[in-house]
């Protein structure tokens, strides 16, 4: 989960690595550093601690006469604790190579000990310091791009490593299922975890596939499959638009500006995918679908739960819908009938990359749901459906969530089209309740922000349920999640039925409890619910688009949602929830773009 990245050249190094950097702390931010190969020297600079990146660039010139290279790195930690001494980049024993990696070497502690038989002198307790003195044990033998090939192929695990020598300028950059991409401009050379880190800077890209490995120069860029040997044959891309995040805007964090963003990005993504006919293309290309499985991590799976309601309700097509990590352990039975969705924010999720290609392997057929253009997932799936959102900084998605809800929303009718359950002009009403939610999620973040007094009530609590029937579950599932991660606050959602089968047991006037109440079909089991709760002295916040006099009876506090369809209500309802979260985590003090221990991108399983 950690980002990295590397330059070559003679332009502004110092630019290029503390832009990006600041970018990609999205996917980690325990430390930084960076490394300057300029000539004889190493110009090395690392931090432990958030907001230290500005510092340790500037060890990095702003132009030279002359080429160097460059790389850094902003860590989550998975092996070694926050010191400096494990802050990357990382040397081997005569500090002549040098690596930032993001990954986990699988056996490592095995590497280690071989290498330590040999005299290899450790400094930090990392999984990643294994790999440059590994390059120094074969580089007696090979040049560096031998070497560095030798080297990968003895590493279990996964990797995306930038790698440079002292002395030379030359950088070699390699992946094994973590993301790696190399940009080019005139001569210059750039390599990072994320396109979006490089779109300012870049001309053209290459997205390197798992077992390859790219050696760059100052006149040259080569592509090899480190296993084999072979050269590599690949076309460049041009970067997407819309890949700069554009600072803060005037809000106090990333999190409230992406809450804010969700109307724009909504119709956004809704107008793409019907002005190109996406999702329609998408469909055709699984006429017989059967059975359809879902998998997601996270937020991610919480989309494929309402998924689940929207294409059983619309289209009556059995869903199940999986956690991606476990998945791959089941030894799922697949035909080519089966249409699974595969739903990751970044594309880069590694259990969810790791299902999909399991999928593969089985025969079957795979529909992306993802915000990256040119990311693994959209590269190895089938067919992509984007949702448009934009860059997401902050690391509790919201705009990803509700823009997910919103191709899955088409994806149900286009189904039930196919199927010829939805009769074209019902399709056509259905639609246009569908193209009104971004205007409605409009009125209701412009209305006076209610949340802040209701944080007042909650942000002290130690513990809070979330209650929801039928496509509303899912919801309580994200709202309890948002407010764990910004928060600290422990939270759980659970389906309003389920309480008197054991949750009950902890309602006291201290546990706060969140209902999730529209007026749809589920309204008056709910009441029932939430009247349980409240007879044993829970305190009830309960969230309507229209509640009766019963309900304000019941609860302590009701905040009114504008009315949609209520298949599409999932996309308002959760909004609130999300300020809940975001207001609570500001009164507690919390770090609301970077939790604790989070990261954006899950790139390690």
């Amino acid at each position: 989960m950690c980002g990295l990245l590397g330059y070559l050249g003679k332009g502004d190094a110092r630019g290029v690595i503390r832009e990006g950097l600041s970018f990609l702390e999205y996917r980690g931010y325990d430390s930084c550093g960076c490394l300057l190969v300029d000539g004889k020297k190493f110009l090395l600079h690392r931090r432990i601690g958030k907001g230290r990146i500005g510092e340790i660039t500037d060890v990095l010139p702003r132009k030279s006469s002359h080429p160097v290279c460059a790389i850094g790195h902003t860590r989550w930690a998975t092996h070694g604790e926050n010191t400096v001494a494990n802050a990357h980049p990382h040397r081997d024993c005569s500090g002549s190579v040098a690596v930032v990696h993001n990954g986990i070497i699988e056996n490592h502690e095995e590497l280690r000990r071989w290498l330590s038989q040999r005299g290899h002198r450790f400094r930090s307790g990392t999984d990643t310091e294994v790999i440059p003195h590994l390059i120094e044990e074969f580089s007696g033998s090979y040049q560096p791009e031998e070497a560095v090939r030798r080297a990968l192929a003895r590493l279990e695990g996964s990797f995306a490593v930038a790698i440079v020598f002292r002395g030379r300028c030359l950088m070699i950059v390699a992946r094994k299922g973590s993301p790696l991409v190399v940009g080019v401009r005139g001569a210059e050379k750039f390599v990072a975890s994320d396109p979006q880190a490089l779109s300012r800077r870049v001309q053209q890209l290459l997205f390197l596939d798992d077992g390859e490995m790219a050696v760059l120069r100052e006149d040259s860029l080569s592509l090899v499959n480190f296993i084999t040997a072979e050269p590599v044959r690949r076309k460049f891309v041009k970067p997407s638009a819309g890949g700069v995040h554009g600072g803060k805007c005037g809000f106090d964090h990333f999190m409230l500006r992406e809450i804010h963003q969700q109307p724009e990005v909504l119709a956004r993504t809704i107008t793409e995918a019907l002005s190109t006919d996406a999702v329609r293309k998408a469909v055709e290309k699984f006429p017989a679908a059967g059975r359809v499985t879902i998998l997601g991590c996270g937020t991610s799976w919480h989309a494929g739960l309402v998924g689940e309601y929207l294409i059983e309700g619309m289209a009556g097509i059995a869903v199940e819908v999986e956690y991606a990590s476990e998945f791959r352990y089941k030894n799922p039975s697949l035909t080519r009938k089966d249409l699974v969705v595969a739903i990751s924010q970044s594309g880069e999720t590694a259990d969810t990359l790791a299902a999909v290609r399991e999928v593969k392997r089985a025969g079957g057929r795979v529909l992306a749901v993802c915000n990256v253009p040119g990311s693994s997932l959209a590269r190895e799936s089938d067919v992509s459906l984007f949702t448009h959102a934009g860059p997401e900084i902050g690391v509790a998605s919201t705009k990803a969530f509700t823009t997910q809800l919103a191709l899955l929303s088409l994806l149900a009718l286009e189904l039930a089209r196919m199927r010829k359950v939805l009769p074209e002009e019902r399709f056509r009403r259905s639609l246009k309740k569908l193209e009104v939610v971004p205007d409605i999620v409009q009125r209701f973040l412009s209305a006076p922000d209610e949340t802040a007094a209701l944080a007042a009530r909650f942000f002290a609590g130690a513990h809070a349920l979330f209650l929801g029937r039928g496509i509303q579950f899912p919801v309580a599932l994200e709202g309890a999640l948002k407010l764990k991660e910004v928060s600290y606050i422990h939270a759980e959602g659970y389906p309003a039925a389920e309480m008197k089968h054991g949750p009950l047991a902890l309602i006291d006037r201290n546990m706060p409890v969140v209902g999730i109440v529209p007026r749809d079909a589920t309204y008056g089991k709910v009441l029932g619910n939430l009247s349980e709760v409240r007879s044993r002295g829970g305190r009830i916040l309960a969230l309507s688009d229209g509640g009766d006099g019963e309900l304000g009876r019941l609860a302590d506090r009701v905040l009114l949602l504008p009315h949609v369809d209520e298949r599409y209500m999932p996309i308002v309802s959760v909004v609130p929830l999300q300020l809940l979260a975001y207001r609570c985590a500001v009164l507690r003090g919390c770090d609301v773009d970077k939790p604790r221990n989070l990261a954006k991108s899950v790139t390690v399983e």
